[in-house]
């Protein structure tokens, strides 16, 4: 059995598959329904109507439908799209069994304990026939998959068959005649229980007690029924008679169900005594039993096309399959060579010529496994596997030249063991049922023999070599040096492809991938959600593989995505250009055609092939917002800029990648104001004021206009601001524009306007400005006239003048476009690409005419109006830029320094040291230094499986802290950054410095032992734990300090257990003998940890007293006895032997306690239970603390940091545990 989903739930005891999706419908015994896709393995829907156990349960076979039955006496008909139930039929008078739909006609037909079966018209949504006769409860009833027949099965001991072609004929009016005339026809007769309508044609009796389950065969007039006399017994039946054919024996309880196999000569049947048998149909034998141990099995159904099963039981319910449907094959250039019906076929993929070439020994042999092909000898060898794995065998076959004699059987040699595989011309390598490697010879003659004790499965690795599957691990083997060059940790990989220079490896596992290069360096792992089929290396370097519902590729690099979805599971034998050859489940050889585009531009980007990323880019057809999400993500902004159509993407990308000209093409056709803002911030960012003036102007902001001109010099245009600012009554701005131009008489009229008379009077006699002063004297009283008078330190407030008044922009690096950018400049109108660089030259921004619409009308009479009505002409650019210039096809733009080539790509900014150091290590500690928290987090969920973080938070930052040295190189300079180096002679590898040594760790522990014989326990605890957090951010570099950092974390652990182990039986109280025993067992397990000698004296003193105490003189005697050892001091020694004596008078122990001090333990760190050898216990991976098996998942509390039981690749402190 191969089980491919698993789900737990309340007893299941109906099921029904979907005709055509992955779905199942399981019905419970609580009530509820459960819609689950078992290919995702997750539930899509819970149907909650029913009061009681619904037992029966069908989908439509072409309708979003489907029926349900329960103890409520009530069938209902669901809509799984609409998720309701329609309506409920009501009639059957007590608990329903089955329902089922019928094939073709509008029928529901149920089975009920009312002792009727009933057929109703779900459309009509009336009962249209009632059959009666079995004397029990019926238990079961089944439309004939193409007759008008129906079986039900009763616990009266019988198996009814019953002719419903009165009811056919009378409900479909065949000929024209309709219904109602077909009833008119027969109203002579009785309808009474609808006798005339169905019929029972046979009565099966032979079962001892109540039959449970009964159902046709799909073609063959046969009829299986299961029964409580615990027997299977198969029924023949013809027009006239039915009659028992044999009875299969061996379930030892009730069977609840049985059926027949869709496509084989099998029956399949499962019983309360918790298993499944398979029965051979021909010889009614029992050829296979799959037992749980304590749920008893209820239902069983059969897939109505795909060969999958479903069977529920007391806890749940289980999808499987019986026999594995993967074709063997094996690849030979363009030749596959594939098993199917028993033959050895040959698929040459240039002439697509599929032929027979061999026929195989065997009758009704086990499919073949696998496949391994020698084109140097012309041989095949096929491995067999048996049910029993031990038991599998391989057949050597060399196949004939004269590929017409496919009637021939060849010479066959024929072996135990369980995979064989070619390792060279005449040499084949066999894993035999003692996991011993045997390299044997075309005779099927041992040359050697090779010990591989872990060793469960043999894959191919190239002439020589291959690799060796243990549990966790992956190992590449040279058969010849029998040495091991290579390992990766890789758990449960079933299937390994190789590229075709077999410098790649692809390792598939259930659910994973992980691509190696040819020394098994992972390169990259995908993760999927469904299972992985197959899979094949492209020519260029990319992993096509499949899984249950998509073809997909996978990179180096870790990207992947999906080509292309499937109906059924295919599985590839080899790619070529955009053509996939693969085999289905039929062993049929098919191609499919796939767009390979996607995967090529990634990697010609990855590869930085330009040229073709700009051909792909013109061409190809590459669009949704994967691709552009993908080239964001990777720093490529400019390239996506051509797959947008939509200008607001367009304009976000244009930002991202600073290509202001397609920002600005794209905010003139938003014309937002946010779009405008960000534009300008963008352009001010880059020194390209020309474009922040239009985003100013265009967002009306006069402010920043202001300071715009005032800072490029332009007074022309600060008069117009001043006018505008005059026009909008802006007293503010008004007079702070007349400040900045220097323009006193301005000013005092703005003064002399908003009322400010005695201010506007100084101003003018500061200035000296003699006939204002005289008119606003009048204004003012005399006394107040006399009293303002300018101070003598008054300065004139006159703005130094421009030096020179900037038009172009501010100097900016004299860069060209890049490649893309130059490509995203040629117009749609058809044009030659044109110039790249906004320069002065190209736009005119003199104050005359220059400002298009966009001119605020400064020199009008009333310029707001104008400036408001700017926006209501034809649009124009900020100066009047014509952007339908037409010039030559053959003219080109230069740009100073750009050489031959039409474009050169700007200078590249270089690498950060922080960025080499996360690009060049792996240890956590480089990746800390370099500020690359998220990678150092994930390195350590990796490494020791660390899931909460909050613990080194205080550790990360003080470690980063230390990265850099900053200095200031010159006064107003931004600060410089210097970087410690640790390996300042090897420039290649560069890595930073580590502040942190393994001997500072040592000494904190001296100060950890210290805090704990002095017995501060709290303070104590808190050191330990912070050294044991310190160890994974150590560097060191040779084995024998990898060894004194793993002995470092083991100290720490014994020392954390057993200080929680003390304060936890401090805290216990002392009231009953309960909670002393349960302190005294404590104590005694912390005896036990790996202390230093000081310290296990006193806990074996504390022990030992508390035992004695609690009159366990048994156990404080042993307590003494290994105190003694240790050497204690005279007083210590003196009083312990009186213990001694009094113990050993009465060597019994009154309160029996949890501890057997012979039987070696390990204290569990969150019960503090001992788990003795040979009992299940998991690890920490960090700290290797041991726990019981049901804290799986859990935080460890020991080192508070990971995950309990979770797999991980173990502390690497060193370069040295990556080579």
């Amino acid at each position: 059995m191969l089980t491919k989903f698993e789900n737990k739930s309340a007893r299941v005891k109906g099921l029904a598959f979907h005709p055509k999706r992955p779905w199942i419908l399981t019905s419970l015994h609580n009530g509820a329904i459960q819609l689950w896709d078992y290919r995702m393995c997750t539930m899509i829907e819970k149907f909650e109507e029913h009061d009681g156990p619904v037992r029966g349960i069908c989908f439509h076979n072409q309708q979003p439908l489907f029926v349900s039955g329960g103890d409520d006496y009530k069938i209902k008909v669901w809509n799984y799209k609409q998720r309701r139930c329609l309506f409920t039929l009501l009639g059957h008078l007590d608990y329903i069994r089955s329902t089922v739909f019928h094939h073709k006609y509008p029928w529901i037909l149920s089975a009920c304990d009312d002792q009727t079966i009933r057929i109703w018209n779900w459309q009509s949504r009336q009962c249209i026939c009632i059959l009666t006769g079995h004397n029990h409860y019926v238990m079961c009833a089944q439309f004939h998959p193409v007759e008008d027949l129906i079986v039900s099965a009763s616990l009266d001991q019988t198996v009814r068959v019953w002719d419903i072609t009165g009811l056919r004929k009378k409900n479909t009016a065949p000929g024209g005649t309709s219904a109602m005339d077909e009833h008119m026809r027969h109203a002579g007769t009785t309808d009474l229980f609808g006798q005339s309508d169905a019929v029972v044609r046979h009565v099966l009796e032979g079962h001892d007690r109540g039959v449970n389950w009964a159902c046709f065969h799909p073609t063959l007039p046969l009829i299986v029924s299961g029964a409580d006399d615990r027997l299977v017994k198969l029924w023949r039946m013809n027009e006239a008679k039915a009659w028992e054919v044999d009875t299969c024996r061996g379930h030892y309880n009730n069977v609840s169900c049985v059926l027949f196999h869709p496509r084989q000569e099998y029956i399949l049947s499962n019983s309360e005594d918790k298993s499944i048998r398979v029965w051979d149909m021909t010889k009614r034998t029992c050829l296979h039993t799959f037992r749980r141990e304590h749920d008893r099995f209820w239902v069983l159904t059969a897939h109505p096309t795909l060969n999958l099963f479903a069977a529920g039981h007391d806890s749940g319910m289980i999808i499987f399959k019986l026999e594995r449907e993967r074709p063997a094959y094996a690849i030979h250039g363009n030749l596959i060579y594939y098993v199917k019906d028993r033959y050895l076929r040959r698929l040459d993929l240039t002439t697509s010529k599929d032929s027979a070439i061999m026929q195989l020994r065997g009758g009704n042999r086990a499919p073949v496994y696998s496949m391994s092909y020698n084109a140097m000898e012309n041989a095949v060898l096929l491995t067999i596997r048996a049910t029993n794995i031990e038991n599998s065998s391989y057949e050597l076959y060399t196949i004939p030249n004269d590929s017409e004699q496919t009637n021939e059987t060849p010479d066959c040699k024929k072996s135990s063991g369980m995979t064989c595989i070619w390792v060279a011309r005449n040499r084949f390598a066999v894993l035999d049922r003692n996991q011993s490697l045997l390299i044997k010879n075309l005779k099927n003659e041992v040359n050697k023999k090779i010990q591989a004790p872990n060793c469960d499965e043999i894959f191919y690795a190239g002439t020589g070599m291959l690799l060796l599957r243990e549990p966790e691990l992956l190992t590449l083997f040279d058969v010849q040096q029998k040495r091991v060059l290579g390992e990766v940790k890789a758990s449960k990989v079933r299937y390994v492809h190789w590229a075709n220079e077999l410098n790649y490896v692809a390792l598939l596992a259930k659910r994973t991938i992980t691509l190696c290069n040819r020394k098994l360096q992972i390169l990259c792992t995908l993760q999927e959600s469904t299972h992985v089929k197959s899979g094949a290396w492209d020519d260029s370097g990319v992993f096509i593989y499949t899984t249950s519902n998509h073809i997909k590729y996978g990179m180096l690099n870790g990207d992947s995505g999906i080509i292309r979805t499937l109906d059924l599971p295919i599985y590839i034998t080899k790619i070529r250009n955009h053509q996939v050859f693969c085999l289905d489940r039929q062993a049929k050889a098919c191609v499919l055609n796939i767009d390979p585009t996607e995967y090529r531009f990634k990697l010609a980007l990855i590869n930085r092939k330009y040229e073709e990323v700009l051909h792909m880019v013109r061409n190809a057809k590459l669009v949704g917002q994967s691709i552009i999400s993908y080239l964001q993500k990777k720093g490529y902004p400019e390239v996506a800029l051509h797959f947008v159509k939509d200008e607001r993407t367009r304009f976000a990308l244009a930002l991202e990648c600073g290509n202001i000209e397609i920002g600005l093409e794209a905010a003139k056709t938003l014309d937002d104001k946010l779009c405008w803002e960000k534009l300008g911030q963008a352009a001010l960012f880059q020194g390209n004021h020309q474009v922040v003036e239009m985003c100013y102007q265009r967002t009306k902001n006069f402010d920043k206009l202001t300071f715009l001109y005032l800072i490029t010099g332009n007074f022309d245009k600060l008069k117009r601001m001043m006018k505008i600012a005059e026009v909008r009554k802006d007293v503010s701005s008004h007079y702070q524009n007349a400040l900045l131009l220097g323009d006193v008489t301005e000013r005092i009229k703005v003064l002399k306007g908003s009322g400010q008379i005695s201010l506007a009077y100084l101003t003018a006699l500061t200035y000296g400005l003699h006939e204002e002063v005289e008119s606003l004297k009048e204004l003012l009283d005399e006394d107040q006239a006399n009293n303002l008078e300018p101070s003598e330190s008054a300065e004139l407030l006159r703005p130094s003048p421009p030096i020179i008044q900037t038009e172009s922009n501010w100097p900016l690096l004299t860069v060209s476009k890049s490649l893309f950018e130059g490509a995203a400049l040629a117009k749609s109108k058809g044009g030659a690409i044109t110039t790249t660089v906004l320069t002065s030259e190209d736009l005119d921004v003199t104050p005359s005419g220059g400002w298009g619409d966009d001119d605020l009308g400064l020199d009008d009479d009333n310029p707001l109006d104008k400036a408001e009505a700017g926006s209501a002409g034809e649009e124009g650019g900020g100066w009047d830029v014509d952007d339908d210039l037409e010039l030559p096809v053959d003219t080109e733009t230069t740009t100073q320094g750009e050489g031959d080539g039409t474009y050169f790509v700007a200078p590249t900014r270089g690498v950060s040291p922080p960025q080499q150091w996360t690009n060049s290590s792996k240890l956590v500690v480089d990746h800390i230094l370099a500020g690359s928290f998220e990678s150092a987090a994930r390195l350590l969920h990796d490494q020791i499986g660390v899931v909460e973080l909050a613990p080194f938070k205080q550790l990360f930052v003080s470690t980063y802290s230390r990265s850099r040295s900053a200095f200031h190189a010159l006064p107003d300079t931004p600060t410089l950054y210097l970087y410690p180096l640790r390996n300042i002679k090897d420039p290649k590898s560069q890595v930073p410095a580590i502040g942190l040594k393994l001997n500072d760790l040592i000494q904190r522990l001296q100060s950890c032992y210290q805090l704990t014989t002095m017995g501060k326990f709290n303070e104590a605890l808190e050191k330990f734990r912070q050294l044991l957090l310190n160890i994974p951010l150590l560097v060191v570099e040779t084995k024998p300090e990898i060894a004194e950092a793993t002995e470092l974390i083991s100290m720490c652990r014994e020392y954390i257990i057993g200080l929680q182990m003390e304060l936890c039986r401090k805290e216990l109280p002392k009231d009953s003998i309960d909670v002393q025993k349960r302190s005294c067992e404590l104590a005694a397990y912390f005896t036990h940890c790996a202390l230093q000698p000081v310290h296990l004296m006193l806990t074996l003193r504390t022990a030992m007293n508390l035992a004695f105490k609690l009159k366990n003189y048994r156990s404080a005697g042993s307590f003494a006895r290994r105190l003694l050892e240790l050497g204690p001091k005279p007083d210590m020694a003196q009083q312990t032997r009186k213990l001694l004596q009094i113990c050993e008078k009465n060597p019994v122990d009154e309160s029996p306690m949890d501890y057997d001090e012979h039987n070696p333990f390990n204290v569990c760190g969150k019960s503090y239970k001992p788990i003795y050898r040979g009992k299940p216990e998991i690890k920490c991976p960090f700290c290797s603390g041991s726990f019981l098996p049901k804290f799986q998942g859990d935080l460890c509390t020991i080192c508070l940091v990971s995950e309990i039981g979770k797999e991980s690749m173990g502390l690497k402190i060193s370069p040295l545990q990556f080579r």
